[in-house]
């Protein structure tokens, strides 16, 4: 038996990327993209075509080059996401600009323009997860998505207090940052690798996973931003897992079996008291995790520079075709 084989034993696997050969390949259930990812995929010639086809639905609608380039990157999303569909038996997650990270009725707008989109192309709105910075705007977004049977994935998440907002909002999955929360930790240390048995990223997700259990949420957890195999181990159980293609192909082609490290059972031994966050208590709480306010701002703003590499390309896209 892989490592991989094993691991779906216990826990739903999600590909993290936007190379539809890669997921094939790989065969997880379900998959993520963010615009760094499509940038990639569209610089490939295998996908040529769903860029000419978004530039040229874009040129249709007309108006400004900067809103053509704003419908050129919603088209390339739904594209690319409707083709992983085929792929995969699951769900897409598809991005929400981070510029967007800090309005509720952006975020809201831009969600629902997605979802109508996908639904024009036949895919059910069940398949969607709308992927949303967990800022305290952005999860009052997604309650409100949530309430529409929009589902939401909460990416972006840090501190124990964004994951108390989400399950308080009912949204249907978090993606915790495994390995970014790592790199903070180990760069605190002076750049000394941390051991297995002390990585804070796996501490984060392990709490956060015990504490759904033990009080009834809904809200799914899904371990993201892995570093290494060993991360991914001690993990196993955890309700999803999303992985890039090159610790996908590691776990396909190492033999051995995964123990089970995350279940309900154990869960029920968390030592944290339920809690009900207000704004106030949130931000406060959220505050007082100085690597959980770095590590969100720093990916807010490296989310938007990849977002922005992707709008100048979708600029030139929609050049070509209306001159």
């Amino acid at each position: 038996m892989t490592l991989l084989e094993s691991l779906k034993k216990y826990t739903t696997v999600v590909a993290d990327t936007g190379d539809i050969d890669a997921i094939r390949q790989h065969r997880p259930q379900d998959a993520t993209t963010n615009p760094s990812l499509l940038y990639k995929a569209a610089q490939m010639p295998a996908y040529r075509h769903f860029v000419e086809e978004a530039a040229e639905r874009a040129a249709k609608v007309g108006g400004s080059h900067e809103d053509m380039a704003a419908e050129f990157i919603d088209q390339m999303f739904v594209l690319f996401g409707s083709e992983i569909l085929k792929v995969v038996p699951g769900r897409v997650s598809t991005e929400v600009a981070a510029s967007l990270s800090f309005d509720t009725p952006g975020t809201v707008a831009k969600a629902r323009k997605l979802i109508s989109l996908y639904e024009k192309k036949g895919v059910k709105r069940e398949r969607i997860l709308i992927k949303i910075a967990s800022t305290w705007e952005g999860i009052q977004a997604a309650n409100m998505l949530e309430q529409e049977g929009i589902h939401c994935n909460l990416t972006l998440l840090f501190s124990f207090a964004q994951a108390i907002a989400c399950a308080e909002a009912k949204v249907t999955l978090i993606s915790p940052f495994v390995g970014r929360i790592y790199d903070w930790y180990k760069k605190e240390g002076g750049g000394k690798e941390i051991p297995p048995d002390k990585d804070p990223g796996v501490a984060s997700v392990t709490r956060i996973y015990s504490y759904y259990k033990k009080y009834g949420y809904k809200t799914q957890v899904m371990g993201a931003s892995f570093r290494n195999l060993n991360q991914i181990e001690r993990l196993a159980g955890c309700d999803l897992l999303t992985i890039s293609p090159d610790l996908l192909e590691q776990l396909e082609h190492t033999e051995g079996v995964l123990q089970r490290k995350l279940d309900p059972a154990a869960a029920q031994a968390s030592k944290d008291a339920q809690l009900h966050l207000t704004e106030v208590g949130f931000r406060w709480m959220h505050n007082e995790d100085a690597m959980a306010t770095e590590k969100l701002a720093e990916g807010i703003r490296n989310f938007n520079s990849d977002a922005k590499k992707l709008e100048e390309y979708a600029l030139s896209q929609v050049a070509e075709k209306v001159g």
